[in-house]
């Protein structure tokens, strides 16, 4: 059902024209009907063009979000259309049979935009991050459970940015039943113990699958310092590939107790695993004065900068934990540096990784380029979906 209509200014509707499924306030010129938060609304242009439907949301600068660019029906058999559209997507990419785990709708680039469903085994987590989403979650939910032989859906919407669309965070049971604290997975041929009720996220750094795979083929006999380890991902997968030791840092110690579980779940002995809680800028430094060094030195550092304004603040600490990585590295070592602020653009954070290696008075060159795994898609029209941009250094 349509609840009103939301005409653009003249000349403001060239880039849902292009399918851009964003409309900032700005390019409203007025909306007739009285939509409530989440509603569906018409897009026009200016001169009465049907431009499509999308979900209103008058707490956000992004007013409305585009379901779809043509004349249709917003409604259960649409979202089960779009579900089955992203799994068989997924699908022919072979994820699922290679993975218990992994991304089966990326909002936007997925044509859902807010709507974040992850696979963990027999279970769903879902995040409704904007009024559409929350507007159609229980919806959304049951026609999950329509297309994917699942156990249950559950909520994990405790993020900070639902409070630009005027939202609450909230969690908990959606549909069906209520998973377990601790969900094992399988990752390629590697297993993962994900916290869905309280990690980060939905759980899992789903994301960084591939970037673990490359890292796994360059670990073997090598020993490797993981930072901003969270549950000590790309340890694993260093392991698996033969490392000799890794090291986790992280600022959790709940995450670093997974870690050590997960080492025990891929048959790993202790030794070849330590974890380290604590801050990783004070580490790196302290390693640093110890004169320590690696073989491999992993930077996977949360989002540094949530908006335009924090960026020169992001370039610095970019700037700085990749300095002390390089620092840290043997000759011939490899850093794996990242950057998942989608504000942050590659060429910039590039430079950055340039800059620290020249202060580090290395010339380092590029092996490889990394980024989200293709579970995560980017949708053309859409370039705000790619943010994880990553770097394979040698020194």
């Amino acid at each position: 059902m349509v609840n009103g209509q939301v005409i653009l200014k003249t000349g403001r509707d060239k880039n849902v024209r292009a399918h851009h499924p964003w409309v900032f306030s700005g390019a409203v010129q007025h909306v007739k009907g009285k939509p409530q938060s989440g509603e569906t609304v018409e897009v026009r242009a200016a001169n009465g063009d049907l431009l499509g439907l999308g979900a209103w949301s008058p707490a956000s600068q992004i007013q409305v979000r585009l379901w779809t660019f043509a004349d249709a029906r917003i409604d259960r058999d649409f979202f089960v259309e779009r579900i089955r559209q992203a799994l068989a997507y997924r699908q022919q990419l072979g994820i699922p049979q290679r993975n218990s785990g992994y991304r089966l709708l990326n909002a936007e680039s997925d044509g859902l935009p807010g709507v974040v469903v992850d696979v963990f085994g027999d279970w769903l987590v879902m995040q409704a991050l904007t009024a559409g989403a929350e507007y159609w979650k229980h919806t959304i939910a049951a026609a999950l459970l329509e297309v994917m032989p699942a156990q249950g859906v559950y909520e994990r919407s405790d993020v900070d940015v639902r409070k630009k669309e005027g939202l609450e965070t909230t969690v908990g049971s959606l549909k069906g039943a209520m998973p377990p604290a601790q969900i094992d997975i399988e990752e390629e041929n590697r297993h993962y113990r994900v916290d869905v009720l309280h990690g980060h996220k939905t759980g899992f750094y789903l994301d960084q699958r591939d970037n673990r795979s490359v890292l796994q083929h360059h670990a073997a006999d090598k020993t490797v310092l993981n930072c901003f380890s969270y549950t000590g991902g790309f340890a694993i997968a260093a392991l698996q590939g033969g490392a000799e030791q890794a090291i986790n840092i992280d600022a959790s110690q709940p995450a670093l107790d997974i870690a050590a579980q997960t080492a025990a779940l891929n048959g790993f002995v202790p030794e070849r695993m330590e974890n380290i809680c604590g801050d990783v800028f004070k580490l790196l430094r302290d390693y640093r004065n110890e004169g320590r060094q690696f073989d491999i030195v992993v930077l996977d550092p949360p989002k540094f900068a949530e908006n335009r304004n924090q960026l020169e603040k992001a370039a610095r600490g970019y700037k700085d934990i990749n300095l002390l990585g390089f620092k840290l590295l043997k000759p011939g070592g490899l850093l794996f540096t990242f950057s998942c602020s989608g504000l942050m653009e590659s060429s910039l954070f590039q430079k950055i990784v340039a800059d620290a290696a020249v202060d580090a008075g290395c010339d380092a060159r590029i092996l490889r380029k990394l980024d989200q795994a293709t579970d995560h898609p980017t949708r053309l029209a859409f370039p705000e979906g790619y943010y994880l941009k990553g770097l394979v250094c040698q020194k």
